[in-house]
């Protein structure tokens, strides 16, 4: 039923008057959150991790505080979906003033991607708006190649394909043969971006982490590209600011998006270790910066499948390192 909501949306969003569909979906964010439903109690399972890391004085969140930012965190979830349906019906000016680059990475990048004939991949999570953060990258800093999950619903997919590409991403589908040397091959000409959504890997060969006081598995992908091709690897984080003045009057929208580039993370000095660790040691590095960022805007990481340690299934997992495994049975005790 939501996906086929989803797609009318997409297939009429010129129809459809944006207030009243972001009323629309901030009162189902409310509904969902009110009832529990949707994974709002997965979401508040994360969000205690995050928000635990905030402390100071060793005392645990309150359960008030983590309820009003699982609020905050649902409506911008929903929030994304209203905008992310709605693409087609946006102008370009519009897009350009929901969405601005910053963070102490950007001019390093911008000089290396859009000045220069560079290109590199760039690790993110599934926060804020990311396809607009797609779009801002494709016009201020380089064509952007970015992977998507093949989810099961084919219309669903194509969908969210399309709005991509409306945004002048160029999309590749995850499950396909040869997707690590598609991407490499990406990498290989000047002035590419490639962009991956890289916080949760629910596969059974992801990378363990720190993150959080507790252990996450990522994509490893940002660290294998990084390494085998040589390429800086950056790491962005997005997330709303309210909008004032002209831009607010151009976005036609009371709230934007901030990508916060960081990095590059330095490989060099993981070159003379073994593959596995280097993997390994580079994940940390980005997953690093960019859990500090989501620590600072808890609301828009939109997480609400398990991904730390203790919310994982065991027997699932495989390619487990001796010290995961140590951990994993500490915590069963």
């Amino acid at each position: 039923m939501l996906n086929s909501v989803l797609i009318g949306i997409a297939r009429h969003a010129r129809f459809i008057p944006e207030p009243l569909l972001r009323g629309l979906f901030a009162c189902t964010a409310d509904v969902c959150w009110l009832l529990g439903i949707g994974g709002v109690r997965q979401l508040e399972r994360n969000l205690r991790h995050v928000l635990g890391t905030n402390q100071t004085n060793g005392n645990l969140m309150s359960q008030r505080h983590v309820r009003r930012i699982s609020r905050r965190g649902m409506r911008s979830y929903f929030s994304y979906f209203s905008e992310a349906m709605t693409v087609g019906a946006r102008s370009e000016q519009q897009l350009h003033a929901r969405v601005r680059g910053d963070g102490p990475g950007l001019q390093s990048l911008i000089a290396y991607v859009h000045d220069s004939t560079g290109s590199a991949p760039l690790a993110l999570g599934h926060q804020g708006n990311w396809d607009y953060a797609g779009f801002w990258a494709h016009h201020d800093l380089a064509p952007v190649t970015a992977v998507a999950e093949r989810l099961g619903d084919r219309k669903l997919l194509d969908a969210f394909v399309h709005i991509r590409e409306l945004l002048g991403i160029r999309v590749v589908l995850t499950g396909q043969k040869g997707l690590t040397a598609q991407l490499k091959d990406s990498l290989g000409k000047p002035n590419v971006l490639v962009a991956l959504l890289a916080d949760r890997d629910l596969s059974r060969h992801g990378e363990f982490v720190e993150a959080f006081g507790s252990i996450i598995r990522v994509a490893r992908g940002p660290a294998i590209l990084a390494l085998d091709t040589g390429l800086p690897l950056y790491v962005a984080n997005v997330f709303r600011e309210p909008l004032h003045g002209d831009r607010r009057r151009q976005a036609g929208s009371r709230y934007g998006y901030v990508c916060r580039i960081e990095g590059p993370v330095d490989i060099e000095r993981y070159r003379s270790l073994p593959r596995e660790q280097a993997i390994r040691a580079i994940s940390q590095d980005w997953v690093d910066v960019w859990s500090a960022q989501i620590a600072r805007h808890p609301e828009d990481w939109h997480m609400l499948q398990p991904i730390f340690l203790e919310d994982l299934d065991p027997s699932r997992l495989s390619d487990v390192p001796q010290d995961i495994l140590a951990r994993i049975k500490t915590a069963a005790v």
